[in-house]
């Protein structure tokens, strides 16, 4: 009996070992010595550059520039300001203004980059992780770097890119303007996706990451978190950072440090110095330093290569690394051994077949069931609780009280289902279908997923346990548990990871990876007699947690409902109307949305760009109000082999922030020159704003009160209407209205266009 609360308590430690190895547990304080990494010196740079919300064109925006600035010259850097007009690929013009500043190295071969951005998001985010964090890095860790009065051997380039938030136009026109880029031979980038949690490192590559890796390791973080299979899904998101226009544009490889917990804070204006974990931006600190001290002496022309590695961290060993070449020798082998310990067992009567068959149909009905039970309770929650739809991304403010939820309800299924399959002997026969299954799950990753082929390693020790069995009628279950460790330390955090960094929607996973991780772990628990004492102890963490995260479901000051709220003028028809992206509306919005409003698709025939391409939901008839309308006028119009080229500017006379440019979809537009800048152009059709959604061909977002140029080429008799939505963020102080301000239980709704005041204006060009 003892033996069994060891190894109980052993594979409860390991789950806790796994969580805890992957952020520092201390901060380094202001009296650190000069040549290291302080997180409490790079909070004093913080709490300044995260005063405001300073998104591209707003007045802080240019008062965080000049700070970041003077700190980079107090150093001794030169800095430049490198200003560009770029259209991204995300159909989003702006003029970005790029801190620039380099560290001369002894040598004239590759140089290192440092890259992170300064804008937050538009328009109500601090900006405080994303990316203030990454900024404070680079200037604590460069200043640390600097005090040694060493000279590195390759030249160390800072990037401190605009409008990443809008599209990665910074990075855009540094990669294909700056002279520096061509020389450029890796980035090290640091991001944010939220306000805690451990920063994942993710390479950026066009080739293989062999080499990449190699020296990664060489580097030797101290709380490194990669892995193959995160980068592999990370591909298939739409979540570029800045590197990706380094490696799409210039080919130039590099490595991401993002960090994705506490996401309900990402993009809003919970974003603040208060609210980033002081943990992880020790850990973007603990990456920074070892990797620009390696990196600033190593041969960056060496970082290219054409084979790819798999690796995972796993606590004492960090970075484990191999290559793909290894994927299917490694499958073959674990078969070969399952079969064969499949006849050893046989041969030594340590298997009873009608307890293997019991072991296939416990494990696949515990698996349906978990993953079943675990998407109809996901459905219920969304039945029940409408207001999470508001979240926008996702990740609701109790989403890690669910995810405890939902890991306990699989385990309540695993010990209710096994507990029915106790024997004193008959463990071995229970251990053969989870390793089963595994392989199968092994041989499917090998062959559509690779990165994820790291998951056999779980297995060999799996099969080990296996032997064990196969041998001993009375094994050691400290051992056994001891064996559990490579599967509970390398699998756990995926449990909370999937969840944090793809939404509360795939909570159902979360319960199908507990039962795989469960099954390697019938090896130990298959000797427990009091399983069902187990079931209702995790029964009653799920019950108690489910009840939690309701009392937690509504919206309070500590965690306030996002909303939205905007006025739209069609000075066309010259009417007006109140417009939400709100799912349920509230005491903010309801006073003019009213308990009855109407729906907004008619608005939503031009859906204004955001990050999850939302429309309205409900609109509003409003009181028309005197505001200065927008001047549209054609500066030139000529025709040119049976097509017109007209220059049409665009002058806002409120100051706008951002306009937004629809067209109908049959239109045709040849070329575009947006601001001085071309459109791309799809080389299938040879046009431009060919894969629109919703008509929008482009969003602006003014910089300098700049206006508007266009000169568009389309065919000589086609009737084009473009509409324009010209939008300021002022609704809340704009003289025209009073509208009562949030309540603390309040904030803007992230993601979308907000508290702003819009004209609509169409022109014909006829």
């Amino acid at each position: 009996m003892l033996k069994k609360i060891i190894a109980f308590i052993l594979i409860v430690l390991a789950v806790y070992w796994s969580f805890f190895v992957l952020l520092p547990s201390d901060i380094s304080k202001l009296d650190a010595p000069e040549n290291t990494f302080s997180t409490e010196r790079a909070l004093v740079h913080l709490k300044e550059i995260s005063k405001a919300p300073h998104y591209l064109g707003n007045a802080e925006h240019e008062v965080v520039r000049n700070y970041i600035i003077q700190q980079l010259e107090t150093l001794g850097l030169e800095t430049e300001v490198q200003e560009q007009v770029s259209i991204s690929q995300w159909g989003n013009v702006s003029k970005p203004k790029n801190i620039v500043a380099k560290l001369k190295g002894k040598e004239n071969g590759k140089a290192l980059l440092l890259l992170t951005h300064y804008d937050s998001h538009p328009h109500s985010s601090f900006g405080a992780s994303d990316a203030g964090s990454g900024v404070v890095t680079i200037l604590e860790g460069i200043r640390a770097f600097i005090s040694d009065n060493k000279t590195p051997k390759n030249d160390i380039i800072i990037v401190i890119t605009d409008g990443e938030e809008l599209g990665l136009n910074g990075a855009d026109t540094f990669v294909n303007k700056h002279p520096w880029a061509k020389n450029v031979g890796l980035v090290l980038n640091f991001e944010a996706r939220g306000s805690g949690g451990p920063s994942y490192m993710l390479i950026e590559t066009n080739q293989g990451n062999a080499e990449l890796m190699k020296h990664f390791v060489a580097a030797n973080p101290e709380f490194p978190v990669a892995n193959s299979l995160a980068y592999s899904i990370y591909k298939m998101l739409p979540n570029d950072t800045d590197l990706t226009r380094f490696r799409e544009d210039g080919n130039i490889d590099g490595f991401n440090f993002a960090f994705i917990d506490d996401h309900f804070d990402y993009h809003t204006a919970l974003d603040t110095y208060e609210r980033l974990d002081r943990n992880t931006l020790e850990h973007q600190g603990n990456y920074l330093m070892p990797l620009l001290h390696y990196f600033s002496e190593a041969d960056l022309n060496s970082v290219k290569s054409t084979e790819d590695y798999i690796y995972f961290n796993v606590p004492l060993f960090k970075t484990v690394i191999y290559p793909f070449a290894w994927i299917f020798p490694m499958l073959i082998l674990a078969i070969l051994v399952f079969i064969g310990l499949i006849f050893h067992g046989i041969k030594k009567e340590a298997f009873f077949f009608s307890e293997i068959g019991r072991g296939f149909a416990a494990f696949l009905l515990t698996l349906i069931s978990a993953g079943g039970i675990g998407l109809g309770l996901l459905l219920l929650i969304k039945q029940l609780y409408p207001q999470y739809n508001d979240i926008l991304h996702g990740f609701t403010y109790n989403g890690h009280v669910y995810i405890v939820a939902f890991a306990s309800l699989a385990l309540t299924i695993c010990f209710g289902i096994y507990h029915r399959l106790y024997k004193s002997n008959n463990t071995a026969s229970l251990l053969v279908a989870p390793l089963f299954f595994w392989l199968v799950i092994c041989t499917l990753v090998a062959m559509n997923l690779p990165g994820a082929s790291f998951f056999i390693i779980p297995v060999f020790f799996g099969l080990l346990s296996l032997f064990i069995l196969i041998r001993q009628k009375k094994p050691n279950l400290i051992l056994l548990a001891l064996l559990g460790f490579p599967v509970i330390t390398i699998m756990s955090p995926f449990i909370k990871m999937f969840p944090v960094g793809l939404g509360l929607k795939i909570l159902f996973v979360t319960c199908i990876l507990v039962v795989l991780i469960f099954g390697m772990l019938v090896s130990v628990f298959g000797f427990y007699k009091n399983q069902k004492l187990l079931a209702r102890l995790f029964l009653i963490i799920t019950i108690t947690s489910l009840v939690v995260a309701h009392i937690q479901s509504n919206f309070s000051e500590e965690r306030p409902k996002p909303n939205s709220l905007n006025y739209v003028l069609d000075s066309d028809k010259n009417t007006a109307v109140w417009a939400t992206y709100d799912a349920i509306l509230d005491s903010y919005t309801k006073p003019f949305l009213t308990e009855k409003p109407d729906d907004a698709s008619i608005l939503n025939k031009n859906t204004i760009g955001s990050k999850y391409k939302s429309g309205f939901t409900y609109t509003k008839n409003a009181p028309l109000k005197s505001l200065v309308k927008p001047e549209i006028t054609i500066v030139s119009d000529t025709i040119i082999n049976n097509f017109r080229q007209v220059h049409i500017q665009f002058k806002s006379n409120r100051k706008a922030e951002r306009i937004e440019v629809f067209a109908d979809s049959t239109n045709v537009f040849k070329e575009a020159i947006i601001n001085g800048v071309s459109a791309k152009k799809n080389t299938a059709m040879e046009n431009v704003f060919t894969e629109r959604f919703n008509n929008r061909l482009f969003s602006y977002f003014v910089s300098d009160n700049e206006p508007l140029e266009m000169v568009l080429t389309i065919p000589e008799n086609q009737k084009t209407i473009l509409t324009f939505y010209e939008a300021t963020y002022d609704i809340l102080t704009n003289p025209e209205f009073s509208i009562p301000g949030r309540t603390k239980a309040m904030i803007p709704k992230p993601f979308v266009l907000n508290d702003a005041v819009i004209i609509k204006s169409s022109f014909e060009i006829k």
